[in-house]
């Protein structure tokens, strides 16, 4: 028997194979530089939401009230050191996606700003129209 987690987690893996081959297809077959520049940033999205989906942990017991996973005693135990480990999520993801966010940002901006310059020196943003007048 599935549960409802289990389906959701499918759902959301499934939707995520659906986005990297609308951003795939996107990037390589569409013309236009600036269906490309979206294409990438659902690429980049669907990385993000990839790497924070490996950084989730689930509560050891769904039926246990929701404690934070903050480790306040600093001289605990051994036992509160490893329930602190097992509900404490890995701050590695979440720095990774942070700053990919940023860089994704700034190299948007950049391929945004490549395009209007394209855009006002050969009138416009199809790359097959700009291999002929290059030609």
């Amino acid at each position: 028997m599935i549960t409802l987690e289990q389906y959701l987690f499918t759902v959301l893996i499934m939707s995520m194979f659906v986005n990297l081959g609308i951003s795939l297809y996107g990037v390589f077959a569409k013309p236009s530089l600036i269906k490309k520049i979206i294409a990438l940033t659902i690429l980049s999205d669907t990385a993000n939401t990839f790497a924070i989906i490996i950084g989730y942990k689930r509560w050891p017991n769904p039926y246990n009230p929701v404690k934070p996973p903050v480790l306040t005693n600093l001289s605990a135990g051994p036992e509160q050191i490893y329930e602190f480990a097992e509900t404490a999520v890995d701050p590695l993801p979440q720095a990774l996606v942070l700053t990919a966010i940023v860089i994704g940002l700034a190299v948007t901006l950049f391929l945004v700003f490549l395009t209007l310059q394209i855009y006002r020196l050969y009138g416009t943003t199809d790359v097959r129209k700009i291999a002929k007048l290059r030609g």
